[in-house]
């Protein structure tokens, strides 16, 4: 029986999804297109002016030395300042982008150039990013371990033991949200100059592995960084995906629970079941939900 009622929200989770992406779509559309062509309108006035103060150069030239910019840009080379600007390949750096690799954060403003580089980067992900999940994993049942043991000392007898477990969920919600999305950004705010905003947003956009690469910490050609600034970056990384990544599972599994629950509330035994099928599977890091 199980069986078809799981084939029968499927057809709704797809649909769901399928408008949850076009709903994005015409969000984004509304939001950005605008705004998009104002900068492009921005940019050719600025050509235009920059062509009229210097005569002795052409439309042509222009757009040829637009298109060095773009290759360099392109290559990990900021165009800004002189070649004093540090190596993108120092050991920090090549450290933090192995990390970006193997998370699949992707930032996308530093990528290997050479095609050794690029084959090396293929098996690289290849392995390292099962062995990354694997470690998260790992990462994550201790997480769980803590929770479950913090449960059992809390634990009464009776009625109160759902509210216990929604206190333990919220303490680990709390802590993880001040540690790793509410703190940081402050850190990056003061080292990076950016706004407390646009810190939390990239806080947000590394640890759900997203990536756009629109902010990176430590890229600023003009500060100076401690040495260090860029590997605890990558340890906060680590930790935070590890909490984010169990906060998205306990939320998968509500969304899931939920669905099934609201197509079938005439059969309960359906989660029931559900609930002794995750205890039976303990590969996965799953704080326990009062259903």
């Amino acid at each position: 029986p199980m069986h078809s009622q799981q084939i029968s929200w499927t057809p709704l989770l797809v649909l769901g999804y399928l408008f949850y992406l076009l709903l994005g779509a015409m969000v984004f559309q509304l939001l950005e297109k605008q705004a998009e062509t104002h900068f492009r309108d921005q940019f050719q006035l600025e050509k235009l002016k920059f062509l009229q103060n210097y005569t002795c150069l052409d439309r042509q030239a222009l757009e040829q030395f637009v298109q060095v910019l773009m290759e360099a840009w392109e290559k990990g080379v900021n165009p800004e300042g002189n070649s004093t600007n540090p190596s993108n390949w120092d050991f920090s750096n090549s450290f933090f982008f192995a990390g970006t690799v193997v998370t699949t954060i992707g930032y996308g403003n530093l990528s290997p150039s050479t095609v050794a580089g690029q084959i090396f980067c293929v098996f690289y992900a290849l392995f390292g990013v099962p062995l990354n999940l694997a470690f998260l994993n790992q990462v994550g049942k201790a997480l769980n371990a803590h929770l479950l043991t913090l449960e059992r000392w809390v634990q009464k007898p009776g009625r109160a033991q759902v509210q216990y477990q929604f206190t333990i969920l919220a303490i680990f919600l709390t802590t993880g949200t001040l540690l790793f999305l509410v703190f940081p950004p402050l850190v990056f705010s003061y080292v990076e100059g950016w706004s407390y905003g646009e810190g939390f947003y990239f806080t947000f956009i590394t640890l759900s592995t997203i990536g756009f690469g629109d902010y990176v910490v430590g890229t600023n050609p003009n500060k100076h960084y401690i040495p260090v600034y860029r590997s605890l970056t990558a340890i906060w990384i680590v930790f935070g995906l590890a909490w984010l990544a169990l906060v998205f599972n306990v939320g998968a599994d509500l969304m899931e629970r939920y669905l099934q629950l609201k197509w079938h509330k005439s059969d309960l035994s359906l989660a029931e079941g559900d609930t002794t099928k995750l205890e039976d599977e303990p590969e996965q890091p799953r704080i326990h939900i009062p259903s």
